[in-house]
């Protein structure tokens, strides 16, 4: 029996208060309103969102090692399958294509998604998963202070920072300092600071 295959598109990334250094990413259906909410690591959750947010490192970062790699032996990401459930932790793989030959790579999920990200392709999960996972979140005015990002509540980026009396523009050229100097952490602060102005 074939399981039902839902598209995912990432939601939004945030620091997680349950636990110390790990942060939520959030997957949520394409065509509906469940979310699935993962905890990551710093590095994979930083990688992530330097993608997103379109930023160029000076360095490339392993995922890109990974992409420049993979396309030197012709070698391509055609989608990422978060294909099971147990015991907390999702389990990904990564369907590639070599030629006629179609390849399963077993993945962490946060590795999958930033390589899915640069890779420009698709991330499944299945019905099943979604309906043991999925959870319905309601993205109103006060959501906006930071997405709700785990199974726990309370989540948001919004607390006090020392850049809450920076301009945007400082904040802006902050942004790209840390990025130069390859300080990911503080420029993934600062980019949620940013953002979280940019909403108001």
């Amino acid at each position: 029996m074939s399981r039902k295959k839902i598209k995912l598109n990432i939601l939004g990334l945030s620091y997680s208060q349950t636990q110390s250094g790990a942060y939520a990413l959030v997957l949520a259906e394409e065509d509906g309103e469940r979310r699935i909410p993962i905890i990551i690591g710093g590095v994979e959750a930083q990688s992530i969102a330097i993608k997103l947010e379109g930023l160029e490192p000076p360095r490339p970062l392993t995922h890109d090692l990974f992409l420049n790699f993979s396309k030197s032996f012709h070698i391509e990401i055609i989608e990422v399958v978060v294909y099971k459930l147990e015991e907390g932790i999702f389990y990904s793989e990564l369907v590639c294509r070599h030629g006629n030959e179609q390849l399963h790579i077993d993945s962490r999920t946060s590795d999958a998604v930033a390589l899915a990200l640069r890779f420009g392709c698709p991330i499944y999960t299945y019905e099943d998963i979604i309906e043991k996972a999925g959870i319905v979140l309601d993205f109103d005015k006060k959501e906006e202070e930071g997405p709700v990002s785990s199974n726990e509540p309370g989540e948001s980026s919004s607390s006090a920072t020392p850049y809450k009396t920076k301009t945007i523009a400082e904040l802006k050229d902050m942004l790209q300092a840390a990025i130069q100097a390859e300080d990911y952490e503080t420029a993934s602060k600062i980019r949620d600071e940013i953002n979280r102005r940019e909403k108001k």
